[in-house]
Order: structure tokens, then sequence, then C-alpha cells
């Protein structure tokens, strides 16, 4: 936990006052259109430098060039069927990655849209695992003033005019538009899921505007964070002694990104709804069978307000109305003709021809007076096909239905809700931007790093094929007579215990006198033979949907789980019901088995894509849920961190929740992944080995016997595994966990310790003493749950001190992040790409587990390197798009990636949830006491552990895990 005065000395490095003149400040200090005190900050007239990316050494390449050789057949083969595979390093984005992220558009999970610092709509994510990073130029606002007598006019798009793409169209198109502002006195002020963007007397120098951008990410509200649509409210204050007529233009061009625009057949149908909401609705059809999907642009009317709109104008001679011409009109009269209300849907548009569509909002602002102005965005695009041919149905189709229509509903609700939404996002919010303690650096890159909710290729559907639900609720109910039948039988059993009260605790330091926490009364049978594809057994009121986010745009796989290890807590500290249904996805796919074959492309042998008993390292990408481990550079199945990251993750949630329900779900997977990983004990002192290859999630950096990491992980795993047996009443699994759990600590601490940290691994190679940052990931996630500590404290106090003073000071004076290795001369480990690299998720747990071992100052300052890299002005400019790493001369690998919202790893240390706070401090293995009967695994005929929980437990199934 902080204390209370560690940050005396805070600096206030982003004051708005430095951007803003305090008189506007205080012109704006009414109903949130002030930028808030703690927010990410830029001028419009910064450069957007264009971002470097990373490179391999001649050596690295070398070592890689059977891996290349493979990887780019298989790039082609997947091309010939029209899918994109999920890693390509080689095909390289038309658009050139810059410095010019935004906060992006829109709720979770419903396909997004980003929006640059300086304006530009650019990032279409509206396809699943297409992303369109181009910016579509015609998408802007702009403003249209005029003052009584007419002798001031102004009119400009309201971003500089310095985007790339501009002077390349013909005059009739968006370049004859007034590109007039400088930049110079406006400023972007982002707080997600809200950006400010203030005009501070640009382009009229006595009207002061602020543009707040809001979108419903709402923690705990499953139904509106998962809505496809955006706010932009307009303040106005007129600072002159003329009243000022002031229009507003928003104009939308009928494209999802890239050249789309051009494929034809795309109609706009303007429309006037309920409570004064007007505007223009784009019917886009989407080209090689995709959903066809519906833009809707509104401006809110009122009785200051006039919304006029122009359905459709081109952006070239042969449109009846060119961008040139509208231009003309709005200068002219700031309007446009009502009657264009009655237009009716235009022309389909010819192959090769863009269409747009225009809305309106004029006011007449008095002297010294304000106004406000309030447009909104919504697309909708209900149903979701992935290239193997699986469709479902997002989320807000549950509550907006199936029709792209919607998007008119969409824009409706957004202008009549964002007040509440506000409301509820300044509640989330208030609480850790007011924490006196806490450095500002941290309050707004702790939220702003949340982007990728939105922006990282994020699914999020409402239920099940039909069929497949079907066959769910005829499986349940058979379930369901079955543990009555069972349970009834089970009362009369003497190895069953008896418990005249059911009790939610949630550590394995609430217990008496041993006795198991589920009434035979409560217990159920689970099934492993059940299809992957249908949803765990559990409450209905619980089903939020099903919910996928990619490990990043460069690499296409659905909920890659040893990276969402470092991600979940930002899901479980926001949206807990969700990451619960993820954690229950992979539950099932543990009991699950693939024997379709795959060639794993590190070494070019071949392999079963997915073995019982093992993790999947994902989803999957062209039909997830039904094709799992995408990756196929190595055999997943081998990997060492997979496994007990499930255990981890899953015990870390159900204390946390303390959802029993959830936790006797999952358990037979937890007891499954456990006893898969015996196998790779191959001497039998009961700690895990790795297999000289790299097997784990740093997959280019080999590791030789013991590792820390794997085997950080491991022990962890042991003695999560063991709290949560002892919860759900497996007792002879308690037993053997700890047991194992013994004799693992005393061969990891001899093999690896040297006394000042955990070498990198217990092989002979030349970095096998590397500081490896990572080191202590078990010991983060004991620290999370509430468990008693792995090590004693001086041996994780030493281990993190080595690493701040080696991977973190050592790199430039702490202003990179912690380098993942480091040699204990003080030289970067440079035996692979990933080992000179520094991870930017990594840096946060690293930083949260110093918090949690009283090391808060070394903590900040590490993940202040960060942000001072990747966020600040004199970084390198990852901002709204930080990438998995980087290296120490600033290169990236992989933007917009999914680690970094370890950050809220770190929130995690400082407010622990109460469950876990209020728990009894005892030691879990303390209440096991092992038997000399205790459980070993035996075998079948066909070379699978064979495992019988206990009968009052799980009734009569049985549980089997793949093994070599």
């Amino acid at each position: 936990m902080v204390s209370g005065n560690l940050f005396h000395c805070r600096r206030h490095s982003w004051p708005p006052e430095e951007y803003i003149s305090r008189t506007t400040l205080h012109l704006f200090d009414l109903d949130n259109s002030a930028p808030p005190e703690q927010a990410w900050r830029r001028r419009l007239n910064s450069h957007a430098n264009i971002l470097k990316e990373f490179s391999v050494t001649f050596r690295e390449a070398i070592k890689m060039i059977r891996l290349g050789i493979r990887l780019w057949s298989y790039i082609r083969e997947e091309a010939s069927h029209g899918r994109k595979a999920p890693i390509d390093p080689f095909t390289k984005e038309s658009c050139k990655p810059s410095a010019s992220q935004g906060v992006p558009l829109g709720g979770m999970g419903s396909g997004s849209i980003s929006r640059g610092f300086r304006g530009e709509f650019r990032q279409w994510q509206i396809i699943p695992s297409l992303c369109e990073a181009s910016p579509v130029m015609a998408n802007q606002f702009s403003i249209f003033i005029s003052r009584d007598g007419g002798n001031k006019k102004y009119a400009s798009v309201l971003a500089p005019g310095q985007h790339e793409g501009l002077g390349k169209d013909d005059d009739l198109g968006i370049s004859s538009w007034g590109w007039n502002l400088s930049g110079e006195c406006s400023t972007y002020h982002a707080l997600f899921p809200r950006a400010w963007t203030v005009y501070d007397g640009e382009p009229d120098p006595e009207l002061k505007v602020s543009c707040r951008q809001i979108s419903p990410f709402i923690p705990h509200n499953y139904r509106d964070s998962s809505l496809p649509t955006a706010v932009f409210v307009y303040s106005l204050v007129n600072t002159g002694k003329e009243r000022a007529k002031v229009s507003l233009l928003f104009t939308w061009a009928n494209s999802i990104g890239g050249d789309s625009h051009l494929s034809g057949d795309h109609v706009n149908e303007p429309f006037i709804g309920e409570d004064g909401v007007s505007g223009v609705l784009l019917h886009h059809k989407t080209a090689n069978g995709n959903p066809p999907v519906t833009f809707a642009i509104a401006a809110c009317e009122t009785q200051n307000v006039n919304v006029t709109v122009l359905p459709c104008f081109g952006l070239s001679g042969e449109s009846s109305v060119t961008a040139k011409d509208i231009w003309a009109m709005m200068v002219e009269d700031g309007q446009f003709d009502r009657r264009n209300f009655n237009s009716g849907t235009s022309s389909p548009s010819l192959y090769g021809e863009t269409i747009c569509a225009a809305v309106s909002a004029s006011a007449w602002v008095e002297p010294h007076g304000k106004c406000t102005v309030a447009f909104a965005l919504s697309w909708c695009s209900p149903k979701i096909k992935f290239s193997k041919g699986s469709s479902y149905h997002r989320r807000y189709a549950k509550f907006y239905g199936t029709s792209e229509r919607a998007a008119l509903n969409l824009a409706h609700d957004a202008l009549k809700n964002y007040n509440r939404w506000e409301e509820e996002i300044n509640k989330w919010q208030a609480p850790i931007l007011n924490d006196e303690r806490l450095p500002e650096w941290y309050q707004f890159t702790l939220f702003n790093e949340l982007y990728f909710l939105v922006a990282g290729g994020t699914v999020w559907i409402d239920s099940l094929p039909e069929e497949s639900m079907r066959n769910y609720k005829r499986m349940k109910d058979k379930t369901e007579q079955r543990n009555y039948k069972e349970n009834e039988a089970s009362r009369n059993q003497q190895n069953c215990i008896e418990s005249d009260s059911f009790t939610t605790a949630v550590t394995g330091d609430l217990f008496s006198n041993h006795e198991p926490l589920i009434p035979s009364s409560e217990k159920i049978a689970v099934q492993s033979s059940s299809s992957f594809n249908t949803p765990c057994l559990h409450d209905e009121g619980d089903d939020v949907g099903r919910f996928l986010y990619l490990e990043g745009v460069e690499y296409i796989m659905w909920c890659t789980y040893d990276v969402h290890f470092y991600a979940s807590f930002a899901l479980l500290e926001l949206f807990p019901k969700i990451e619960l249904s993820i954690q229950r996805d992979f539950a099932k796919a543990v009991l699950s088995e693939d024997g379709r074959r795959v060639k794993f492309l590190a070494e070019g042998k071949w392999g079963i894509r997915k073995a019982r008993g093992a993790v999947p390292h994902d989803l999957g990408t062209h039909d997830p849920w039904h094709e799992m481990n995408a990756y196929n550079i190595h055999d997943t199945s081998k990997w060492k961190d997979l496994n007990p990251k499930f255990v981890l993750q899953v015990y870390r949630d159900f204390s946390a929740t303390g959802d029993m329900a959830f936790g006797v779900d999952v358990w037979p997977s937890v007891r499954a992944a456990m006893e898969y990983m015996e196998q790779f004990d191959r001497d039998k002192d009961g700690l895990i080995e790795n297999d000289g290859f790299p097997d784990q999630t740093y997959d280019a950096w080999t590791v030789h016997g013991v590792s820390a990491y794997c085997g950080c992980l491991w022990l962890a795993a042991l003695q999560a595994a063991a709290s949560m047996a002892l919860q759900v009443g497996d007792r002879d699994f308690a037993e053997w966990c700890k047991s194992s759990f013994l004799r693992a600590k005393h061969a990891f601490e001899g093999k690896l310790w040297n006394g000042s940290y955990f070498n990198y691994d217990s092989g002979s190679s030349s970095n096998s003493m590397s500081i490896q940052a990572d080191q202590l990931a078990g010991q983060w996630y004991t620290f999370s749950s509430g468990l008693p500590s792995l090590f004693d404290e001086n041996k994780i106090r030493t281990t993190l001190q080595k690493i701040y003073e080696f991977n973190v000071m050592r790199v430039k004076g702490g202003k990179m992040g912690a380098v993942n290795g480091m040699h204990p001369n003080g030289k970067v480990d440079e035996t692979c790409m990933q080992s000179r690299e520094i991870w930017t998720g990594v840096t946060y747990a690293v930083a949260a587990t110093m918090i949690f071992a009283g090391m808060e100052e070394e903590g900040f300052k590490t993940a202040e390197g960060i942000f001072t890299a990747g966020w600040s002005e004199e970084g390198y400019g990852y901002w709204f798009q930080t990438p998995e790493g980087w290296t120490v001369d600033g290169h990236f690998r992989s933007l917009i990636y999914m680690r970094p919202l370890s950050i809220w790893g770190m929130q995690w240390a400082l407010s622990l949830p109460k469950a876990i706070l209020e728990a009894p401090k005892i030691n879990v293995m303390d209440r096991i006491d092992p038997s000399p009967n205790s459980w070993r695994p035996s075998w079948n005929e066909n070379n699978r552990r064979r495992v019988v929980p206990q009968r009052g437990c799980f009734g009569n199934s049985t549980f089997y895990c793949a093994c070599e």
C-alpha cells in the first residue's frame, strides 16, 4: 500500500494552465466542458513523427532464417484461402505509423474507430481482425462564424491542415475546404474514455470553443459499455461584444476505412428522429461477404440550435454536389435546405465513387453568452462473421435488435444519455484522480492505457448460435436431473462430510477443522465430454455474453492467454463478469482436445492442434472458440507457463470475487491443468523443468532446465491450487500440492538463488546467470491473491532491488522501463531480440510487485520509465498505441498491444479487494497435513493420467490429461 507522505514532492508536470489561459479555463468551468486537471495533453500543432520499428540483428536473423522461410510459406498459403495469417512480419501497412493517436470512440467489442489528437478519424476496426490505419480525411468537424454586421467571418476545418493525404485531390474535393487552423492556440486533453479539444480563440479570437468527446466505457455497466457510439459536445463561449452566429458542420464518408468507400452500392438516407435528434444514415455494403454496416451522424435540435442535413455529396466533379459546393453553402448560409430531410434514400454509389454526408447545427451566441451543441456518431453492424464461417450477434443486439438501422436509435440514446454516462465516469475516476499520494503521470496513464479495451480489436457477443443454445439447455436439464439423483445418494456415503451452512469464503486461510466448504446439496457433476462451444454451467443471471480481444493489431490471436495473464487485472477490476467469462472459456478448453495436425514453424515438426489438459495459447483467429491455438510458431502444449498462469488467474479471480459457483465450475480444469504439468518434473523433485527451447511467453528466449520465470509461476500455482482444493473439498489433491510445493521450493532455491537474485535458468549457457526482470511473476500473483509469500522477505526485496538497480536504472537512468535481461556485469543481455527488449507490460508488472513488497518509490520510478519513453513529449510517441516493447534506443515492436493493461496490476496492489484484505493471514499450507497416502496420479491404458475426484464433490466424473 502507498504511504501517506511518499509523494509529497510529486511533480505537477501537466498543469492545464500551461496549455490554456486561466481565463478560458474559468469560462469553461461548467458542465464538464473544461478539461480535467489530470490529463494527457498536446497542442494541435505538435509534430506527429513517424515511429521507428525494431530490426533484428544479423546474428538473430541467421538463427531465425529457417523459421522465416516456413513463416513466409505459411503466410502465402493462408492468403491463397483469403485469410490473413495471425503473425505476418513481412507485410507492412501503406500508412506508416506515426505519433498521432488519441482516445478511441465507442464501447467495447462493437467495432472501433480511433481519433487522433489533431482530430482525424483513423484506425478502423469495424470488421473483426481487420485494421485500417489510414485516416479518412473527409470525416471532419468544421466551424463557420459570422457576427452582426457581417464584418467578421471565419470558416475553418477544426483540424490543422498538416495531415497526410491533403493537397492530392483536385479542388472540388476536401482540399477546397478552409484548412486555416494553425493549432498553436488549440490543445488536446485525454483522459480515457473522454477527450477535450479546446480552441482558445482559433479561428475567431473572440470565440472560445471546447469539444468534449464521450464514449460509453463505464465499469460494471454491461449494457452501455457495449454500445458503438460516441458523443461530441461543443461548448461555445462568445467573449466579444457582438452576437455571433456559429455553425458547426460534421461530415462523414460512407467508408469503413482503407479503400472501402470505392467499392460501390453504398447509399445515404436522411432522418428526423425523436426528441429533436436528426441526421443522416450511411448504409455501407461491405466487400468479401462481410455483414453490412450503417453509420448515423446526428445532432440534437433545441430551442436555440437548428439542425439541417445534406444527405449526399461527392469528392469529384462527377457528383451533383461536391465537397467544394457544400463549403460554399456553409460559408454563405451556415446551414442547408430543410427540404433535404424529404429527399429520401440516395442512388447507390458507383464503383470508384465516394459519397459522403453532412450534418449542420447552427446557433446564435449572445455577447458574453454560452451555448452547447451536441453531435452523435454511431455505427451498427450487429452481425459479425469470422473468416471460417461462424457468425454471431454482438452484445448490443440484445438491446437494440439485429437491424443495422438501429444506428439511429443508438445515436438518439447517446445524445439523451451522455450526461448520465459522464456522471458515472466521474464517480469511477474521482477517487484515483483525487488521491494526492499518487504521481500525476500515473493517474491519467492508468486510465489512458484502457484505450486497448476499445481499440485493441475487441469482440463482445451476446450469446451462442441458436442451435448451440438449444444443445446447452438440453445438456443442462440432463445434468440437473443427474445431480439430483447423485446428491440424494451421496448423503448416505460416509466419505462426504455434511455441512450445515454454506459459505463463500475465498482464501485457503478460512477453514476450521478442515471441512469442505461445499455442502452436498450444492455439489455438482461436471462433464468433461461436453462441447467446447457451449457455455459453462453457471447462473444465467451472470451471463454477460462472451468476450474476445486480440493480443495486438499485429498479432491477430484472440485472448492470447500468456499475455492475458498480465492484462487481466484491468478486466477483473472494471468488468469482473467478463473476466470470469474468459476464464470459463479457457476452463472448458483445458478439458478439450483437437487432434487436427498442425505444422509448428520453429522446428518444422508436426503435432496436434490442442492436447487435453494443456491450456491453449489463444482461442483462435479465424474461428474462435471452435479452432483454438492459432499460434503455430511453437507447440504450446509443451510450454511451461500457460498452465500455471491459468491456475493463478483462476485462483485470483475466485479469491477476489468470492464466486463459489465459478470456483466449482472451473475446479476440474484447474486440477487437470496441474496434473498435466507433472510430466515436466523429470527428476521428481516437485519442480518443472524447461526443455531447451523458448517454451514460455518469451518465445524467442531459450530456457534450459529450471527457470526463474516458469519455476516461480509453478511454485505459486501449487500454493494457489492447494488453497482452492481445500475450498472445493478436494483434500487429497491439496495434500499433493503441499507435498510438491515443499519439495519444489527447496529445489528452486537450491538451483537458482545466488545470494542476490534468482538466475535466469539452471543451465550453463552464456545467459544462465542473467537478471530477468520478470523472475518474480509468480510472487506477483501470490501477493495479488492474498496468499503467503513464496520466499522470505529478504529474498524478495533483494531480488527486486537488483532488478531496479540493473534492469531499470542502468538503462538511460531509468527513463525507459525495465529491460528483460541484464548480465550481472551491467550489460544488456543480447542473447536474442526479447532479452534485449523492454516490455511495457512486464515493466508495469514488476512495478506492481515492488509496490506489494513495500518498495513504492522504486515501483513508481520503474513504471514512470514507460510513461517517459512512451507517453511524454520527450518520448518516442507511443501514446494510445503502446507497443509490446521497445529496444534501448526506442524502436518499437508490435503497436497497440494487450500486455500494457497490466498497469492495472499496480492499481490492484494499491487497493486490494476487501475479500482479499480481510482474509485471515494464516498460511494455507499449515491447514494441510499430508498423509502417507497422499494422492498420486495414476495411468490408464491410453497413457493418460486418470484422476478421480472425491466422489462427494463431483459425482462420478472422471477427467483425463493427455501426456506424451
